[in-house]
């Protein structure tokens, strides 16, 4: 066991490693073909169902069965995944003249589009998926053959809950209910925002629209851009935190046309080893982007280096990261941090407050109805039919999907679930830290003490186990509901 999990950390490091690079637009150190050079002797479905069938069952044996077969899926799906890469990567749509390359259209749409033309890339990227869907779809169907020819797995949800212990079915019926209870809010409040932002009814929009919208960049003029991105992190200070020079933690935000556009953090060995790569788009996208990923790099960084590797690197589940994530996402838009620390006055801070809470329940229902899509068509084994996913989409958010562009929204093992999981999750340890330290916790030395002692469990409990260790409380739908209805009322 020793033997393999050394190999797990090596490996890890390898593909992290490889990962980064590449977001950052230069040329990987390890070329992907040689990443798993030198452990192909634990590659192999013998040695992976040996691991698993060896010994009683532990939650640390479950973690190292899940990372060793998560690189041995890679491994084999690879060739596969290169090929759609570097489809993509050439791939782009033409609008107006202007080239967009596929994995720019997001940052596109965000900053550098008008209602015209996302008209007419909502038609360009549509006949592209096309052309790239088969590609895509022979990377999900040969992942799907592998784990249910080679590890006996009898659908997609079989395995996801295996592995991250989630019960999918009884999430559907408690979701469907969060959306029922939201329907008129979100919906009234929605319309209202499209006839003023766009002047048009919120059943003409479509995805692209809504990437718009939600970026709040019509907003972007109360934000003081005068302040340089990277000082906004000189806020952790008084939490004891000196972000800029903290070991272990290595921070790339400059813009380039080469990296990325998203950001993205990666841990290569934690704690001593994390990377956040930014590329600014300017504007709250970026204030919001920053906190979101040092919720996910602060809380690897402070990390106990004394815990084992299945209490820290091999985790399954990656949803108490994401509350962490959420939670400083949340707080940059709080009406304390937006007046102490932007300056912003009462009438700037119920604008921006209002909208960010109505993008956050836009969002929110948007992962409801990607997680239902994908559950239903993984169940009924229909992943090539994208009319599901583009029908719930539609039916939940109000803006329309074309249905061949589902394999692009797609992302593994359910992680809308983990989002929306995530997200509850946060609401209730928001709620717990304005209870015990005030609504301006955020501003408060003891919100980085309390901080700093749950990061450093790193990922040695499970989400809801951490918060009965804790004592935050059990998870509550009605905490995000009952901030969602404090928020938004309606602008006519």
């Amino acid at each position: 066991m020793q033997q393999i999990e050394r190999a797990l950390l090596t490996l890890n490091y390898r593909l992290t490693s490889r990962a980064l690079n590449l977001w950052k637009g230069n040329e990987s150190l390890t070329p992907n073909h040689k990443v798993y050079d030198g452990f192909y002797d634990i590659l192999n479905p013998t040695t992976i169902k040996g691991l698993h069938a060896s010994g009683r069952e532990t939650g640390h044996k479950r973690r190292v069965f899940h990372a060793l077969l998560d690189h041995y899926l890679q491994y084999r799906i690879s060739p596969f995944e290169n090929e759609l890469f570097a489809w993509i990567k050439g791939a782009a749509v033409h609008v107006d003249g202007e080239k967009i390359y596929f994995n720019d259209i997001l940052s596109w749409c965000q900053k550098r589009s008008d209602l015209a033309k996302r008209r007419i890339i909502e038609d360009e990227s549509s006949s592209l998926c096309k052309f790239l869907k088969p590609f895509s779809l022979g990377v999900w169907e040969f992942l799907l053959e592998l784990l249910e020819d080679e590890f006996g797995y009898k659908d997609y949800p079989g395995y996801c809950r295996n592995k991250k212990l989630v019960d999918y079915e009884a999430y559907v019926p408690k979701l469907e209910e969060i959306l029922r209870e939201t329907d008129t809010l979100y919906f009234e409040a929605m319309e209202a925002w499209a006839q003023r932002s766009l002047g048009v009814p919120l059943y003409e929009l479509n995805r692209f629209d809504a990437i718009y919208m939600l970026g709040l960049a019509e907003f972007d003029y109360l934000f003081p851009d005068q302040i340089p991105l990277s000082d906004h992190l000189d806020f952790f200070n008084q939490w004891g935190i000196q972000v800029k020079n903290m070991p272990g933690l290595c921070l790339d935000m400059s813009h380039s046309p080469k990296k990325g556009a998203q950001a993205m953090s990666f841990a290569l060995r934690i704690p001593d080893e994390i990377h956040l790569v930014m590329n600014p788009q300017g504007g709250w996208i970026d204030l919001e982007t920053l906190f979101h990923e040092m919720g996910h790099t602060l809380s690897n960084v402070f990390t106990s280096p004394e815990l084992p590797s299945a209490e820290k690197d091999f985790f399954t589940s990656n949803t108490l990261s994401e509350t962490y994530a959420f939670l400083l996402q949340n707080m940059c838009f709080s009406p304390f941090f937006l007046e102490r620390h932007l300056g912003l006055s009462s009438k700037e801070i119920e604008e921006i407050s209002f909208y960010k809470v109505l993008k956050d329940l836009s969002v929110f229902r948007r992962y409801v109805s990607k997680f239902l899509a994908e559950y239903e068509m993984f169940k009924e084994k229909k992943i090539a039919n994208g009319e599901i996913y583009a029908r719930l989409l539609e039916k939940h958010t109000g803006f329309s999907y074309r249905p061949e562009t589902h394999l692009f929204d797609l992302v593994p093992e359910f992680y809308a679930l983990d989002y929306v999981v995530s997200w509850l999750a946060e609401a209730t340890m928001e709620k717990m830290l304005a209870q015990t330290l005030g609504h301006d916790w955020m501003f408060k030395p003891e919100a980085g003490k309390i901080l700093k002692d749950w990061w450093q469990c790193g990922n040695r409990y499970e989400l809801d186990e951490f918060f009965a260790v804790k004592g935050i409380g059990a998870i509550d739908s009605k905490d995000i509901v009952d901030r969602w209805r404090s928020k938004i009322i309606v602008r006519k």
